[in-house]
């Protein structure tokens, strides 16, 4: 007789009749079967919220040491770049006037439009504004020339060893019903920058 032919005769009205292997086997797996409820209802759902928090953690670790891994494999790269970022800056900053340099820088300006045949109708520096790092020199401009002299002022300005640039472009005929001749009337503003300090560039 097999085991399936023993199993089919077992009487589960009555399992105090069974054979003892039967027996031993019913209580084995019903204590195995309490055992794993047991486990999943008093620990696996206690602990899951830990174990969630636990693998979002890994995850934040995992990607905050690719992470790091990344820069310190380009770590060489970046200070090539940082070199070069301080390399321009300094370049940067020679191109800004010192305070002793400015009254020279506003010649230029001024023999920069007269040397493009403009005619200087006011030249007036505003007084500097100081800023995070720098100080600021606007200086308002009114000159009346030809459109070609306008432009070969703006090409000599953009060609000054010192950085200035021009705000607040206004041109407009210098004389009612005129095409020849125009007026420009713009804000030149040139920069000075600020030692740390407090000390200025010479």
């Amino acid at each position: 007789m097999s085991i399936i032919d023993d199993l089919r005769g077992l009487d589960t009205n009555d399992p105090g009749r069974w054979p003892l292997p039967f027996r031993v086997a019913a209580v084995a797996i019903a204590f195995v079967a309490v055992v794993a409820i047991g486990i999943y209802y008093f620990v696996w759902l206690d602990d899951k919220p830990l174990l969630d928090r636990e693998k979002r953690k890994e995850t934040e670790l995992r990607a905050a040491f690719e992470d790091r891994q990344r820069k310190a494999a380009n770590f060489d790269a970046y200070r090539t770049q940082l070199a070069e970022i301080e390399r321009d800056f300094g370049a940067m900053l020679r191109q800004l006037p010192g305070k002793t340099e400015v009254p020279s820088l506003l010649v230029d300006i001024s023999q920069t439009g007269l040397g493009a045949g403009l005619e200087e109708k006011l030249f007036q520096p505003t007084g500097e504004v100081q800023k995070d790092f720098y100080a600021e020199l606007p200086i308002k401009l009114r000159y009346t020339g030809s459109y070609h002299e306008l432009g070969k002022f703006v090409s000599g300005i953009a060609a000054l060893p010192r950085i200035v640039t021009l705000h607040d472009i206004d041109i407009k005929p210098a004389e009612k019903d005129s095409t020849s001749s125009l007026m420009l009337e713009v804000t030149a503003k040139t920069y000075r920058y600020l030692e740390e300090t407090g000390t200025e560039t010479k």
